[in-house]
């Protein structure tokens, strides 16, 4: 599999299929849908994994992670009994990194067309990234004219000098490749990357939410992912390597119990912020190496928000620390959405409010046709956004693979065709 840096993704025609991956630290899950007459698309295949090889984003075992994509795919196919040959995937790992970089361009004042947007975008390829990192979006947040700025759509207009505001998100070369490969000994084709929280947001967020300013914030097993949005587009991306697991392990350790059982009172029991009850209400603690019920721990509940409060004070401490650094904490407004498995634990969205001091709702994927109860909830939105992606974003350049659509064909009738498609 060829990676010829970013290209665009190629349009989505009315009963064509998509496939999507999200390879989380926890789960894999992969989403195959129908483009409907309206244009929306319809899940029919689901496929569902415990995570394997997967550590806070990066793939830590090629081998075992590639187990787990094959065998959520392979029941994505056998319940939408279809066969797929492209995939768009989430990228969780990679260290994400967002900047934002300004082209300027002569238009010797003739009016704005297509092939001067593409140029325009194909000229980040000169800002200054690091040779051990690619760039998975390049996403126009802005253009101006001339100097005027704040102009949403620069097609049709007139003036000597084009300006592009172009919002990069790069991510680590390994972890990218190491996923390229996990998915390529799938007999498949990498269709481009979105990272989670894009998908997320693109999921979660309303369009009032988008336009005004908002944070999505993906709280998943591994890590927990920031994206403001502003103006319809993802202005700023950030991750943590905080997660839920990391709560899970801290109970584990903490009352000397096996993980599977921290998971379990975690789910059950857990708040991240203290009630007045948990005093008097007693959980039993299996202790680790002992079978005997009998030997269980009785712990008032307080012993366990003890734990768990401290690690989301944490989290949601790095993700303002992050917003405030990154100068978007304005730009984003008051307004938070919350989602991932890890925003379902009790207590969490009025924890958030009170470090962040900002409003806060839980967010679930909105209105996606074909999905059971059982995966409609806040773990499965960025499965459920990069659907969202790969229908209304097609105009975003992503890193994926080579594509017979991208490049005219060789030869003089190749390039002529190549000029007409792009000029008239």
């Amino acid at each position: 599999m060829g990676f010829n840096g970013v290209r665009k993704m190629k349009a989505r025609p009315r009963g064509d299929l998509i496939a999507t991956l999200d390879v989380g630290t926890t789960k894999v899950v992969c989403f195959i849908a129908r483009i409907q007459e309206n244009g929306e698309p319809k899940v029919i295949g689901i496929g569902h994994q415990i995570s394997r090889g997967v550590r806070a984003g990066p793939i830590i075992d090629i081998d075992a992670a590639e187990k787990a994509i094959g065998h959520a795919v392979s029941s994505a196919e056998q319940m939408a009994d279809e066969q797929i040959r492209d995939i768009l995937v989430n990228l969780s790992g990679g260290h994400p990194a967002s900047q934002t970089i300004g082209i300027e361009m002569s238009i010797a004042g003739h009016d704005v067309g297509e092939i001067d947007l593409k140029r325009a975008l194909k000229a980040h390829h000169h800002a200054a990234i690091p040779a051990d990192r690619e760039v998975i979006h390049a996403i126009p947040v802005g253009y101006s004219i001339d100097g005027s700025r704040g102009i949403r759509d620069p097609r049709g207009m007139f003036g000597e000098r084009l300006g592009v505001e172009i919002h990069l998100v790069t991510a680590n070369s390994g972890a990218v490749r190491n996923l390229a490969t996990c998915i390529s000994r799938c007999h498949l084709e990498t269709d481009g990357f979105v990272i989670n929280p894009y998908a997320a947001g693109l999921a979660c967020l309303v369009e009032d939410e988008m336009e005004l300013g908002c944070t999505v914030i993906d709280m998943g097993g591994g890590t927990t992912s920031i994206g403001v949005f502003f103006e319809g587009r993802m202005v700023f991306a950030d991750c943590i390597p905080v997660g839920g697991l990391h709560v899970t392990n801290d109970i584990a350790r903490g009352l000397t119990t096996p993980v599977v059982h921290a998971e379990r009172m975690k789910t059950l029991y857990g708040s991240a912020i203290p009630n007045v009850s948990d005093e008097r209400e007693l959980i039993d603690v299996p202790q680790v190496g002992e079978e005997e019920p009998s030997q269980a721990n009785h712990v008032p509940r307080s012993l366990l928000t003890g734990i768990i409060q401290p690690r989301m004070e944490e989290m949601f401490e790095l993700v303002r620390s992050r917003l405030e650094a990154s100068g978007f904490d304005k730009v984003a407004g008051r307004r938070v959405v919350l989602t991932g498995g890890g925003s379902q634990l009790q207590g969490v969205r009025e924890l958030a409010q009170l470090i962040l001091d900002k409003q806060v709702r839980m967010g679930r994927p909105l209105a996606v046709q074909g999905l059971a109860e059982a995966t409609c909830g806040p773990a499965f939105s960025t499965a459920a956004g990069l659907l969202a992606y790969a229908v209304r974003h097609q105009g975003d350049l992503v890193l994926g693979g080579t594509s017979a659509s991208d490049e005219p064909s060789g030869g003089l009738l190749g390039r002529l065709g190549g000029w007409f498609r792009d000029n008239l």
